[in-house]
């Protein structure tokens, strides 16, 4: 089985639209690739950027090859302001083929920073996200070893 790992840093997100009346919007990402439960994580709540929030916030993932090498993979970053008494507030999202990612970072050394267009719904919204993304080598991982990794790590 081929792997590759796969860090994404969500670096900071700018003029974003403030639906808060009475006080300052403390805004998280999440941050999801493809469909399974394990892939999704999130930053810190950002409370003194309002709009403009910054995290610095690096995230590890290890991916199929399958998944960089099709289109129908997709990096999900969706922004969400925290509140206290309700529900969190859906602010907007950026989406992107995994395949195009990793076909711009390789052409760049591996890595890349990009600045992509918050949307929601069907229309961009307002603001943009800036994410690094880098690529690992692919490895291969031979499928016995690994059921004999987990089974060992088990007996602890």
């Amino acid at each position: 089985m081929e792997c590759r790992a796969f860090e994404i840093t969500v670096i900071s997100a700018t003029s974003l639209a403030d639906y808060s009346r009475f006080c300052r919007i403390k805004v998280y990402a999440r941050v999801s690739i493809g469909s399974g439960p394990d892939h999704g994580k999130r930053t810190p709540t950002d409370y003194h950027g309002a709009e403009n929030p910054a995290w610095n916030y690096t995230m590890k993932y290890t991916l199929n090859e399958s998944m960089v090498q099709h289109y129908n993979t997709r990096l999900v970053v969706k922004l969400f302001s925290r509140r206290r008494l309700a529900c969190d507030r859906y602010i907007g999202e950026v989406h992107t083929s995994l395949k195009e990612l990793f076909d711009y970072a390789t052409s760049s050394g591996g890595s890349a920073i990009l600045t992509l267009p918050v949307q929601k719904g069907s229309v961009e919204s307002q603001g943009a996200v800036r994410f690094s993304i880098r690529f690992g080598e692919s490895v291969s991982i031979d499928k016995l070893m690994l059921v004999e990794t987990v089974a060992g790590w088990s007996q602890f």
